[in-house]
C-alpha cells in the first residue's frame, strides 16, 4: 500500500501532536516539562505544515477538485503559526497561556480531524498512486530540513520578520 504511505505518515505526526497537547495540557505553571514540551510541539508542528504545504498541498492546489480544500487547510496552518507565536511570547506561568494553549489546541485539534476525515480521503482518491509515492519521497526529504530551521528560529509576531 505504497500509496496510502503519505496519509500514514501525517497520521503518526498528528498521533504524536495529540499525545503531546494532552501532556501540555497537564503540566501547570512555568516549570521545565511545560517549555520542553511545548517547544517540541512547535518544532514539530512547524516542521509538519511546512513539509505538509511543500508536498501535499502544492499538489492538491494544483488540483481544481482538490484546492478549496487545500486554501482552507493553508489558512488553518498559519491560525495556528500565530497562536504558536504568541504562546512563545507569552509567560508560561499566567492563567493567559493555559488559556490560550486551550484554544489553540481546540483549533488545532479539529484542523486534524478535518484533513484526516475530509482532506485525506479526499486527496487519496483525486490522485494517481506515483503522485502519492513522490509526496512521501517529498515530506520526508524536508520535513527534517524544516525540523531543524523551526528549532533554529525563535518565534516572533516582529513584522521585521516577515
Amino acid at each position: 500500500m505504497t500509496e496510502t504511505k503519505i496519509f500514514a505518515r501525517l497520521q503518526a505526526d498528528h498521533d504524536r501532536h495529540r499525545e503531546l497537547l494532552e501532556r501540555i495540557d497537564a503540566t501547570r505553571g512555568d516549570g521545565d516539562e511545560r517549555r520542553y514540551l511545548f517547544e517540541a510541539f512547535r518544532v514539530d508542528v512547524t516542521a509538519h505544515a511546512a513539509s505538509e504545504e511543500m508536498s501535499l498541498y502544492a499538489t492538491m492546489l494544483a488540483n481544481p477538485d482538490l484546492r478549496d480544500a487545500a486554501q482552507h487547510s493553508v489558512a488553518e496552518h498559519k491560525e495556528i503559526e500565530d497562536y504558536l507565536t504568541a504562546l512563545y511570547e507569552t509567560d508560561f506561568s499566567s492563567t493567559g497561556w493555559l488559556t490560550r494553549f486551550r484554544t489553540m489546541k481546540k483549533r488545532y485539534l479539529h484542523h486534524i480531524d478535518e484533513e484526516e476525515e475530509e482532506m485525506f480521503p479526499a486527496a487519496e482518491k483525486g490522485l494517481p498512486d506515483a503522485k502519492k509515492r513522490e509526496l512521501i519521497r517529498i515530506f520526508e526529504t524536508e520535513k527534517p530540513k524544516e525540523k531543524a530551521r523551526a528549532a533554529e528560529e525563535e518565534p516572533s509576531s516582529e513584522d521585521a520578520r516577515a
